[in-house]
């Protein structure tokens, strides 16, 4: 009976370790785990004789289970009105079977400032984790839902408008939610005969379902711009007589939140004025007339000054001057 005992345990011991090495859920469901035991004695004359026990095997069932993460880092800036905004959610089969996930996103989740309109869920078919126009596939419940192997991934984008009425600062919050098409509930729950390989389909840890949230944040940056002049006179006064130099200050302030890009001042030459070459500053640095590599150019009527991206909060200045005819 010892031997017996000792051949059972060891048995269990090599199946516990194969369950600690596997990975996310463990053994493959539908796998096999085949055990015999032995018994050995002697008998008279010394030989000794090896009696099998039946075999016993178990298929492993398979375990339901799957975690949606956000793949955003924060906040995706957003506009009042604008379409196509994406939030990026990442779908991993933390289960040990082959398993197909049904989608659903959350638009009106309580709590934020307003709900974006959800215009639909896609696939990331070329798995770039990027969203491709044209190229990644357009999600459609029950027609083809992500069919994932145990510990694969897959990007899921969620595309939304946002209301034309919202204002700066206001935000969203989109959820989404990844349930197993065998079946969801309390951890422990079994589906008889469902689970691949033809043994059961037991609920994980995680009831089968997941979700979590991505953010949209309106920003909403907006420019200002204040013009004034100086006049110096061929005389040292500030008169404005023919002949005296009038110096423009712009000043570009940008209010609200996030970026403004591709912020351009561009101002015309005075009728009864003549532009005085290379006098335009931004931030006090000369820049050229010439159309190049720096911000500024004088095409001939108008000074034109590309002050790129700016974020809410700063100002640009720029100058330039003319004479007067």
């Amino acid at each position: 009976m010892q031997k017996l005992s000792a051949a059972l345990l060891f048995g269990s011991a090599c199946t516990a370790l194969s369950v600690a090495q596997a990975q996310a859920a463990g053994t493959v469901a539908g796998t096999d785990i085949s055990n015999t035991a032995e018994a050995s004695f002697q008998v008279p004359g010394g030989s000794t004789v090896t009696i099998p026990s039946n075999t016993v095997v178990i298929t492993v069932d398979e375990l339901l289970d799957v975690t949606v993460t956000s793949s955003d880092p924060g906040d995706i800036s957003t506009s009042p009105g604008a379409t196509d905004q994406v939030l990026t959610f990442q779908i991993t089969n933390t289960g040990n079977g082959q398993e197909a996930f049904r989608l659903t996103a959350d638009t009106a989740v309580g709590g934020d400032d307003f709900d974006p309109t959800l215009q639909q869920i896609v696939i990331d078919s070329d798995g770039n984790g990027l969203y491709d126009p044209g190229i990644d596939t357009v999600y459609v419940a029950g027609s083809n839902d992500p069919d994932l192997a145990p510990d694969e991934s897959i990007s899921i984008f969620v595309i939304t408008t946002i209301p034309a009425d919202r204002v700066d600062t206001d935000r969203a919050e989109v959820s989404l939610l990844a349930e197993a098409n065998t079946g969801t509930g309390a951890p422990g729950t079994s589906f008889d005969g469902l689970g691949q390989g033809g043994g059961d389909a037991v609920v994980g840890t995680t009831g089968a379902d997941d979700d979590d949230s991505g953010f949209l944040a309106v920003q909403q940056a907006l420019v200002t711009l204040v013009k004034s002049a100086t006049v110096l006179d061929p005389f040292g006064g500030d008169q404005a007589v023919p002949g005296s130099t009038i110096t423009y200050n712009l000043v570009a302030t940008i209010s609200g939140s996030g970026v403004l890009n591709n912020v351009i001042i561009s101002d015309p030459i005075p009728t009864s004025t003549v532009y005085i070459p290379a006098s335009i500053t931004l931030e006090t640095a000369a820049l050229t007339d010439a159309t190049d590599a720096d911000a500024g150019e004088f095409d001939g009527t108008n000074i034109n000054v590309s002050l790129g991206n700016v974020p809410a909060g700063e100002t640009r200045t720029v100058t330039f001057e003319v004479t007067i005819e």
